[in-house]
């Protein structure tokens, strides 16, 4: 495909952080492709609005590609029910992509995660990795990639599994914004002794892998996708600090102490766990090299550092 044969596009999540920030972007970079949203419930604001329900019947035999960005994000808190995973992240990409393998279209993305593979990472994560997901979401996500895999025979359907690390950009409002709300007091950070490399991706080299991956004959596969360079928890206040015009206060409290109040904090509920400790300290390290080398580049677009700095300068 090229940017003037995509004439219809089908993208699900639309309303979720990465769809609000792809569409628009698409709608500029593709102008003459119009977009239908599919979506479980109707939006009076997406006036292009396809429900599940209609998916059989509506008028989609025009559609080039489907973007499959809808699903149950990963729930920390631990209160959803295990089923709800399957049923969402499963569920609806069976469906989808039953309807797309009967359909006039010719590419199918769907976004995954890196937690479709492993919860935790020893040395770097690549694409040959055997899964072993532990929770719900994880084994939702690698279900919905099995079935995809185990479907398509059609080599003129191509299919692309992308494997996200942790997404963030301008108006993201995860894990990242509670650290900067702590960095922004000026409080020291008690956890530097705890040296770790963690991957992120920015919005801005999502939008550009999901473009090139429309407009390019790629064939088809599962690509890691993350920014070129990981950072450390230190990096980020660091920066969160550089922005405010402060030093960072980087406390190097000895490993034993902060361990012991984090198994305290779990029996009296403290903002220091044992959960948010590992958040804030494991390394989790993911390999962009085969996207890379699929698109044709030696670098993703945005710079890690750059992209952190954009979604950081969003939560001022």
């Amino acid at each position: 495909m090229t940017p003037s044969s995509i004439q219809h596009l089908l993208i699900t999540g639309a309303s979720g952080f990465v769809g609000s920030n792809l569409i628009p972007f698409l709608q500029r970079e593709l102008p003459n492709a119009s977009i239908s949203i599919l979506s479980r419930t109707r939006n009076n604001h997406q006036p292009n609005t396809i429900l599940w329900s209609e998916l059989e019947t509506s008028a989609t035999a025009t559609v080039d590609a489907v973007i499959h960005l809808a699903g149950k994000a990963h729930d920390t808190s631990n209160t959803s029910a295990e089923q709800e995973y399957f049923t969402v992240n499963f569920g609806l990409t069976q469906q989808l992509y039953d309807w797309y393998l009967k359909s006039n279209a010719q590419k199918f993305i769907y976004l995954s995660s890196v937690k479709a593979v492993a919860d935790t990472v020893e040395g770097i994560l690549k694409e040959d990795s055997t899964p072993l997901p532990k929770t719900p979401y994880g084994k939702s996500k690698l279900q919905a990639e099995q079935y995809i895999l185990n479907s398509n025979s059609n080599p003129h359907k191509s299919y692309y599994i992308l494997r996200p690390c942790m997404i963030h950009g301008p108006g993201n409002k995860g894990n990242l914004n509670l650290l900067y709300q702590f960095a922004s007091k000026g409080w020291p950070y008690p956890l530097a002794d705890f040296e770790n490399k963690r991957s992120f991706l920015s919005i801005g080299n999502l939008k550009f892998v999901l473009h090139e991956l429309l407009i390019n004959p790629i064939a088809s596969d599962i690509f890691n996708v993350a920014d070129d360079d990981a950072l450390s928890t230190n990096d980020l206040i660091r920066i969160m600090a550089s922005e405010q015009n402060r030093p960072a206060r980087l406390w190097k409290l000895p490993k034993s102490i902060i361990t012991r109040l984090a198994s305290l904090g779990d029996v009296l509920k403290l903002p220091l766990n044992s959960e948010r400790l590992k958040k804030l300290t494991e390394s989790y390290v993911v390999s962009n090299k085969k996207i890379k080398t699929a698109l044709g580049i030696e670098a993703m677009p945005t710079s890690a550092y750059d992209g952190m700095i954009a979604t950081i300068k969003s939560f001022k």
